[in-house]
């Protein structure tokens, strides 16, 4: 039977809320490889495959894509599994971009479709959240792939932080006193609408090369969406919009009153303040022959099945599932993405042998760096005769827009159960920027120690270099 099926469809985010919807409806047709760091409580299916897999590993990325003709790209606001994380949320959503353009382009998957985000109209000042999702369309069009982008505003379906945040607000909330964004406008779409054309998508390659808005036939205030979702609950929701636009304050209020993190909350309230509108006719959409759900209907469709949900897992004697970051006291791994810049004409391969050449300078007379040919770096303090720490570079992992160092030894090195240590220098952005991570290090000090002392001179040496880099002339 499998053999009469479609190529693979790999989807990168299949644990989540649109992922669960695409997976299920995506394996009526086709096998599905769904990728999700954890996989132990998947259920099997017919036509899935569960594969786990850590974006911010290449070389995990490469494995898990392995087999895919068709790649999918639900990701978003990755955070990586590690106890210290050091980075915007923006850098850490483009390290993972491109790590799955990169495996996909290594496994010759043949088309890309990304689950990105309305951009406002005419505006050239995004909100950092907006403009991740730009900079991640961006890298995974950055291989040669062809790649179709879907760009929508808000998903309106069960299980969706959006819809959840808003049902708590309103259950919460009778009356609600709202910053000058609750006026600005939003076209929500259904989640089942939303994945039926993620289907299609998926099923014409000949359509990619391009960014379609999609959208639902409403175009409403986010007050009046507030106000709607509350009749859908039954209960009379009255919002007063104020003239004030703190984003402090709003996400404050959001928080507290929903319960969502701040993690979750910030980029979205950063966003609220443009128009969220599609602006290309919605011409995808006329191609399917898509109806869209009105939004009354998708929050009704929602509640029920939030509901049936609940009553489920009641009866089973089980909580909801819940996808969370996989991070305790006995994970001392960290991650640490900066973003640098990157003179004109430049590469990795410079960069590298830059901060080969810049490092020994730059530490003394705190430390005493030793370099050699084959750029191993050696970090020694008087007056011990053992390294603190040891970099070996990998030319057989490293390229011209890549490059790969080990941190293989050294007194400030713990034990590692997982993945190895490593630094990496990396284009990205078409080689408008150089992203300098660490990843999977474990210290061996103590950690309230480590915090305060090894990954603040970290961090200010990347900056340090980052400042180096930005005085240095083009090719």
């Amino acid at each position: 039977m499998s053999s009469e099926r479609a190529g693979r469809v790999a989807i990168a985010g299949a644990s989540g809320f649109v992922g669960r919807a695409l997976v299920e409806a995506i394996a009526k047709e086709r096998d599905v490889i769904a990728l999700a760091r954890q996989t132990k409580r998947k259920a099997a299916a017919d036509g899935v495959e569960w594969r786990a897999c850590d974006l911010f590993n290449l070389r995990e990325a490469e494995r898990a894509l392995a087999g895919a003709e068709v790649a999918v790209y639900l990701v978003h606001s990755m955070m990586p599994s590690a106890r210290l994380t050091q980075g915007r949320f923006d850098d850490l959503d483009l390290i993972c971009a491109d790590n799955f353009a990169r495996a996909a382009a290594t496994n010759g998957v043949r088309h890309i479709v990304y689950l990105g985000g309305l951009l406002p109209p005419g505006s050239t000042e995004l909100s950092l959240h907006l403009r991740s999702r730009l900079e991640v369309e961006q890298a995974l069009g950055s291989r040669g792939i062809p790649l179709t982008t879907l760009r929508a505003g808000l998903i309106i379906g069960a299980g969706g932080s959006s819809f959840g945040m808003m049902s708590r607000l309103v259950g919460r909330l009778p009356f609600m006193l709202g910053p000058r964004w609750t006026q600005s406008s939003s076209q929500p779409i259904a989640l089942h609408d939303a994945v039926a054309l993620l289907v299609h998508a998926i099923a014409r390659p000949d359509l990619a090369g391009r960014a379609y808005d999609i959208g639902g036939p409403d175009v409403l205030s986010y007050a009046d969406m507030l106000r709607l979702t509350g009749a859908a609950m039954g209960k009379r929701t009255r919002v007063v919009t104020l003239p004030i636009d703190t984003v402090k304050l709003s996400l404050l209020w959001v928080s507290v009153i929903t319960g969502a993190s701040q993690e979750l909350v910030r980029p979205l309230v950063e966003s609220l303040r443009h128009d969220m509108v599609a602006t290309d006719g919605l011409v995808f959409q006329k191609e399917v022959g898509l109806e869209a759900a009105p939004l009354g209907d998708a929050l009704e469709r929602a509640m029920r099945e939030e509901k049936a949900t609940r009553e489920d897992k009641a009866q089973q004697g089980e909580e909801a599932p819940a996808e969370r970051r996989t991070t305790t006291k006995a994970d001392r791994r960290v991650c640490s993405v900066q973003r640098l810049p990157l003179p004109a004409g430049r590469d990795a391969t410079w960069v590298a042998e830059e901060y080969v050449r810049w490092l020994p300078r730059f530490m003394r007379p705190l430390l005493r760096v030793v370099t050699d040919s084959e750029r191993t770096c050696r970090f020694y303090v008087w007056p011990l005769a053992e390294p603190l720490l040891v970099l070996r570079f990998q030319s057989d992992r490293s390229a011209p827009d890549r490059q790969l160092f080990f941190v293989t030894e050294g007194l400030l090195v713990g034990a590692s159960s997982s993945a190895r240590a490593r630094l990496e220098f990396r284009n990205a952005l078409e080689g408008s920027c150089v992203l300098a991570a660490i990843h999977d290090f474990v210290p061996r000090l103590p950690w309230f120690i480590y915090k305060y002392t090894q990954a603040l001179v970290h961090l200010f040496v990347m900056r340090s270099f980052g400042r180096h880099l930005a005085k240095e002339p083009a090719a």
